[in-house]
């Protein structure tokens, strides 16, 4: 059997879904984005993609910052509702009893019950047609300390983020190897001589 071809669209799975908080702690929101990602190293770059008629997109716009904050099996209701309810008539922090956090950096809270909170200052704007990416400096990021490892790296094993394909929501399953894995020389076992 071979591949079957339909025409181009949006078929790059799966993506990490995120809940980004916008606003300031008195007037918030949270837009669940599922396009998202990292750009740059260093400076450390990011972005997200936002249709300009969402509520979320002029706080954004105006303010010039967001969080974004990673979401986890314990979060996707969450996840999914405040990506289908809008901000301009509900409080989705209310709604889904989220706690507001405060940031360092920027005036928009972030979502205390998140595994790991990135705060973002936006660089540029750029109109793709249907969405708008926003391009964002990383100001901060902000670690549950539950998920710090005993070598105080963050643990993605331990706090099952969640993924976007195709219309639904993912867990991550288990770890399969790690960056170089395929080219790292095999220790040589020790050998006694009798």
């Amino acid at each position: 059997m071979g591949k079957v071809m339909w025409k181009a669209g949006t078929f790059l799975y799966p993506l990490p879904v995120v809940m980004v908080s916008c606003g300031t702690m008195e007037k918030s929101n949270i837009i669940t984005v599922a396009w998202t990602g990292i750009l740059n190293t260093n400076p450390a770059t990011v972005y997200i993609s936002v249709r300009p008629s969402r509520y979320s997109y002029d706080l954004i716009k105006n303010q010039g910052e967001f969080v974004i904050n990673l979401t986890s099996k314990n979060l996707v209701r969450a996840t999914d509702w405040c990506g289908v309810k809008t901000g301009s008539k509900v409080d989705k922090f209310k709604e889904m009893k989220l706690t507001k956090e405060k940031a360092n950096f920027v005036k928009c809270p972030m979502i205390k019950e998140s595994p790991a909170s990135i705060e973002c200052k936006v660089k540029e704007i750029k109109e793709m047609g249907s969405h708008h990416v926003f391009i964002a400096d990383v100001l901060a990021i902000h670690a549950d300390e539950q998920y710090i490892d005993e070598k105080g790296a963050f643990d993605i094993s331990k706090c099952d983020l969640i993924t976007y394909a195709n219309g639904g929501y993912y867990s991550l399953g288990k770890k399969l190897g790690k960056f170089g894995y395929s080219v790292q020389k095999k220790k040589k076992k020790n050998r006694k001589i009798h």
